[in-house]
């Protein structure tokens, strides 16, 4: 579409909200703007299935980096140390032909991973059995843990000769942690962390591998891993991860993009379902990542959270490339539906016992499932009192720690800062903002208005923001470019800005993406559209530094003679403004109001404190003229060496 047919579809958003699958209550024009964005980048990300792998060869080349990347976006890479288990079984039960062990292990010090450990009776000595990790949907246990609610499939393992390991979730577990801190809890700094509980739960998956590899009883070459919902989600993590697990059965907890933000179906999970898409895939590479082992992807035909659309064109998806490694893709891949809506439904069970037979034991026959018994959840607890709870457990604030950050000092003399500010921009690139064009090409006019003196900008093939020009000078000495958030009234200068115009300033204010008459609708839960950038390898934040840029870019093209340009924000946009000033060359000087001290307050890119944090950033200015006012200098003490090893102090102010 061009930009002029773009233009009017939003001159009729603006006039009249709508688009497709909106809820009833929709309201503000800024909503048919975004979606369509996201849109546009999903289906850009979608074109790109198994990182355009078109031949094994080639999957083989890619498939270590993608690896390692996949590790990367949940919070593991670099691997964090596997630390001893201390491994404790709590309690034994017993029935006829199958005992079951209630168990704790550590998967870091204080990590703690409830479990129950269903073992067939009269294992001879020496015997290995092929085992199954069963990792857990979402089921309201409470104290008994969410692994009570699927205890019939470690029964059903047990008494058809395999060790069946069930682990708690870090939510709904035995020792409850917390998945929703982006969904509804305001946990945005998750987001500058680079944590998300879908790496706790694969790395508490990964553990409870090693855990089963030291088990006398089992067998480390035939090993499974199934779930269903959010335990068909951490089947699909864990085995891209581990290529121990010879099969993996997901279980109605795996889809691709469009489904989770065109769709919004992303709105019906929290946060343990999905990694930060920093490296931009196509969901389907995840998928890949499991392939040549033998893979099973089940769900149900009505299944509201996991529908059949996106599980159709991943099938697609998954036939063709499972063609790359066998002449009948078919024999390590296989699609199944049942009838019905999302449930552990007896005849799901089913096909993943018998696909899990036929490939841990050559067994191809038919299966069954006897009605059997079942124990009380509190039978099955590992701690059967609060009191038993250990006091060293760190589950509920893991998030807190999980994810190592960056500590990052300033260089030690003059003659190391070139290097050190290159590898700092080099990380950026790599590990935030990753295909990051270089420069943002400039804003384009779409509609102006000379009585008014606003301005309609396209800052990509999509976006639209306002910006205003507001009387000034005839010759100008310098361009002064405040951008203002959603806190900020449109087409009014605030006063927080006012001490800072000089009489020869040529004044514009930048209202970008979500802020001003393009605000759109906050919802808490689910946060969809912050939540959806997260699954395209952004944060809204990282898009305002974009429209910065390019409506920067726009400023300095437009004249004919080049003046000085500055940048001004506040708060948290204020640091945004900063970093359109890294990528950006013809920002010239960048001043600070009140400018949040650490990413942890915001503005939030994706595992920015993996890298840096706000003072090594404004590090980063240097040596161009930089104005921090109403901070406290001393948050900023490594922002001030690193201006003296540039050989800029006179460059670096301190306002009140």
């Amino acid at each position: 579409m061009g930009r002029t047919a773009w233009l009017m579809l939003v001159i009729a958003a603006v006039a009249c909200v709508g688009y497709a699958q909106k809820p009833a209550d929709k309201e503000l024009p800024g909503d048919a703007l975004v979606y369509a964005w996201l849109r546009a980048e999903t289906a850009k990300l979608s074109q790109a299935p198994f990182a355009y792998a078109q031949s094994r060869e080639e999957w083989e080349r890619l498939r270590p980096h993608l690896h390692q990347q996949f590790l990367y976006m949940l919070g593991l890479w670099p691997m964090p140390e596997k630390t001893p288990l201390h491994a404790r079984v709590t309690g034994t039960l017993e029935r006829d032909n199958f005992r079951v062990e209630k168990l704790y292990f550590q998967s870091r010090p204080g990590l703690y991973v409830t479990g129950n450990l269903y073992l067939p009776k009269n294992i001879k000595p020496g015997e290995k059995l092929p085992a199954v990790l069963y990792v857990c949907g979402h089921s309201n246990r409470g104290r008994d843990g969410n692994k009570t609610a699927f205890q019939h499939h470690g029964i059903w393992f047990a008494t058809h000769g395999y060790v069946c390991l069930i682990i708690d979730t870090l939510q709904l577990g035995e020792i409850a942690g917390i998945h929703h801190g982006t969904y509804r809890e305001g946990r945005w700094w998750w987001h500058s962390a680079g944590y998300t509980p879908a790496g706790v739960e694969c790395w508490n998956g990964l553990r409870a591998l090693d855990y089963l590899c030291s088990r006398p009883e089992v067998d480390p070459e035939r090993i499974a891993v199934t779930g269903i919902s959010g335990g068909g989600a951490y089947t699909v993590w864990i085995s891209a991860a581990d290529e121990r697990v010879k099969v993996a059965v997901p279980v109605s907890g795996f889809s691709d993009l469009q489904t989770h933000v065109i769709d919004r179906v992303m709105n019906g999970h929290c946060d343990c379902m999905f990694p930060y898409n920093v490296y931009r895939w196509d969901f389907s590479t995840i998928l890949g990542l499991i392939a040549p082992r033998a893979l099973l992807f089940l769900n149900s035909s009505n299944d509201t959270i996991f529908p059949m659309p996106g599980n159709e064109r991943l099938r697609a998806k998954l036939h063709q490339f499972y063609g790359l490694f066998y002449p009948q893709a078919q024999s390590h891949f296989e699609f199944g539906v049942v009838p019905g809506p999302h449930q552990d439904h007896p005849e799901l069970r089913l096909l993943a016992y018998r696909w899990i037979n036929r490939h841990l034991k050559k067994d191809p026959r038919p299966v069954h499932e006897p009605e059997v018994p079942l124990f009380s959840g509190k039978e099955l607890r590992v701690f059967p009192e609060d009191s038993d709870i250990p006091a060293d457990a760190i589950n509920r604030r893991i998030d807190e720690s999980f994810v190592p950050r960056a500590s990052v000092r300033a260089p030690e003399k003059s003659e190391d800062w070139p290097k050190w500010y290159a590898d700092l921009l080099a990380q950026l690139r790599q590990r935030v903002f990753t295909d990051w064009p270089q420069p943002v090409p400039a804003a384009q006019l779409l509609k102006n208005n000379q009585e008014t003196g606003e301005f309609l900008l396209g800052t990509d093939e999509v976006m639209v923001v306002i910006v205003h020009r507001l009387a000034g000078p005839k010759q100008a000495k310098r361009q002064l470019l405040i951008v203002l958030g959603p806190e900020d009234e449109e087409g009014k200068l605030p006063a927080w800005a006012k001490a800072w115009i000089a009489a020869e300033d040529e004044v514009w204010l930048l209202y970008p993406r979500g802020c001003g008459r393009f605000a759109w609708t906050r919802r808490n839960p689910p946060n969809y559209v912050e939540r959806a950038h997260a699954l395209l390898g952004r944060t809204v934040d990282q898009m305002r530094v974009w429209d910065i840029q390019a409506v920067a870019r726009w400023l300095h093209e437009s004249r004919e003679e080049a003046l000085p340009l500055t940048v001004m924000g506040r708060g948290t946009m204020a640091i945004n403004c900063a970093y359109a000033a890294i990528w950006e060359g013809a920002i010239s000087e960048v001043v600070l109001i009140e400018p949040t001290t650490s990413h942890l307050q915001g503005p939030h890119y994706l595992g920015i404190l993996r890298v840096l944090d706000v003072p090594i950033a404004l590090a980063l200015l240097a040596p161009r003229r930089l104005t921090i006012a109403g901070a406290a200098a001393e948050a900023f003490q490594v922002t001030r060496q690193v201006y003296e090893r540039a050989k800029a102090s006179e460059r670096l102010h301190f306002a009140p």
